[in-house]
C-alpha cells in the first residue's frame, strides 16, 4: 500500500489573528468542513453536528466548497436558526489559511477512500471528527487525532465535539497527534515509494522484452 501525501510545507498551522477576528470576533470557536456538497459527504450532519455544540458554547461553523447539495444545506440553516453563525465560502485557493484559524475539523462521509482534506486539517493542527467509513481510520487515529464515530451517529460526533473544544489540555494533545500524523505523510516521504514502485514495473517491463 502506497498512500497519498501531503504538503506540510503548504499546510502549516499559522498565526492569523486578524482573519480569526473576522470570522469570530467574540472568541468562538470554529468549526470546519471541506468538500464537493455531494451525497456521499453527509453535509447535513456536519449542521446537525454543529447545532449542538452551538447549543453548548460560542462558536462558527466555516463550510468550505460547492456542489448540488449546497442549496438544501443552505435552506436547513435558515430552517435551524442558524446563519448567524454558519458562512458558507465556497472554493477557497488559500485553503491553507482557513484552516490555520480553525479548531476542529468535521468529515462524516458515507464513504472516503482516504480523506486528503482530513490530512490536510492534520498538518495544519487541527483535530478531525470524521466517521469509520473507507480509509478514514487508518489516518484519523482515535483519540490521537481526534476521534472517528460509525457513519450517521450525530450524537456521538457531537459530544466528542462539544468535549474537545471544553477542554483546552486535550484539544493541545489532540492538535500535537494530528501534527505527528501527518508528517508520516509528508510528500518526502511518500514520493520515494512511488518512485520506488515504477522502476520495479519498468525494470520487470524490460526483463520481459
Amino acid at each position: 500500500m502506497i498512500y497519498n501525501f501531503v504538503d506540510t510545507a503548504r499546510f502549516t498551522r499559522r498565526e492569523l489573528p486578524h482573519f480569526r477576528q473576522a470570522i469570530a470576533p467574540n472568541g468562538e470557536k470554529i468549526l470546519l468542513h471541506v468538500s464537493n456538497f455531494r451525497k456521499v459527504k453527509r453535509v447535513p450532519d456536519v449542521v446537525k453536528v454543529f447545532r449542538q455544540v452551538r447549543d453548548v458554547m460560542p462558536a462558527k461553523l466555516l463550510l468550505v466548497g460547492d456542489g448540488p447539495d449546497r442549496p438544501m444545506i443552505e435552506c436547513m440553516c435558515r430552517e435551524m436558526g442558524l446563519c448567524d453563525d454558519i458562512r458558507f465560502v465556497g472554493k477557497q485557493e488559500q485553503l491553507e489559511d482557513v484552516m490555520s484559524i480553525s479548531d476542529l475539523f468535521l468529515l462524516p462521509s458515507e464513504y472516503e477512500s482516504f480523506g486528503l482534506a482530513a490530512l490536510e486539517a492534520m498538518a495544519s493542527q487541527v483535530p478531525v471528527l470524521s466517521s469509520n467509513a473507507g480509509g478514514l481510520p487508518e489516518i484519523n487515529i482515535d483519540g490521537v487525532t481526534g476521534y472517528s464515530s460509525p457513519v450517521g451517529d450525530v450524537d456521538q460526533m457531537a459530544s466528542h465535539a462539544i468535549t474537545i473544544l471544553q477542554d483546552d489540555k486535550l484539544l493541545a494533545s489532540l492538535r500535537k497527534g494530528a501534527l505527528e500524523q501527518a508528517l508520516r505523510f509528508h510528500i518526502d516521504n511518500i514520493i520515494p515509494q512511488y518512485k520506488a514502485l515504477y522502476d520495479t514495473v519498468l525494470q520487470q517491463s524490460v526483463v520481459r522484452n
